[in-house]
């Protein structure tokens, strides 16, 4: 495991960056999405199970696990202490949120690459734009999913 330290603003985070294991898990999948409103009583079925590291982790080589920490990307649903599925050499697009490594540093931001002024974008108006003009910036990996306790 890999911890990098890294300062935005007076904010101080840590990512944790492991591998994934590639070990089925199996779960079972309901037939059918489920309904937000009234639940319809000819959706009780299940399906068979489904190996959830497959649906989660095509490419399990290329496939790490990054806690997030901090809240600058809560208005995109990252919360601090959730666990983001980031796959690596997947090429990021205008718009996707990606691990960046600008200058040394790692972040989790949305990356506005269209235009001629490519930056880093947080989902919270407390956490400004990060420029990438001039600056040494790699895109580690691109986020997947995101891992969200909610109990």
């Amino acid at each position: 495991m890999l911890a990098v330290s890294n300062r935005c603003s007076t904010i101080r985070w840590v990512v944790e960056l492991s591998p994934v294991r590639a070990a089925p898990l199996w779960i079972s999948e309901a037939v059918s999405a489920v309904a937000a409103g009234w639940p319809s009583p000819a959706d009780d079925y299940l399906e068979g199970p489904i190996d959830l590291s497959e649906r989660l982790m095509p490419r399990p080589a290329a496939t790490f696990l990054v806690r997030a920490a901090g809240w600058s990307m809560k208005g995109a649903g990252i919360s601090d202490g959730d666990m983001l599925i980031v796959e690596r050499g997947r090429t990021a697009v205008d718009g996707q949120i990606v691990i960046a490594v600008v200058d040394g540093e790692f972040l989790v931001k949305t990356l506005r690459s269209a235009g001629r002024r490519p930056r880093l974008v947080a989902a919270h108006p407390d956490f400004p734009d990060i420029p990438l003009l001039g600056r040494e910036v790699q895109i580690w990996g691109v986020v997947c999913w995101v891992l969200h306790k909610t109990i």
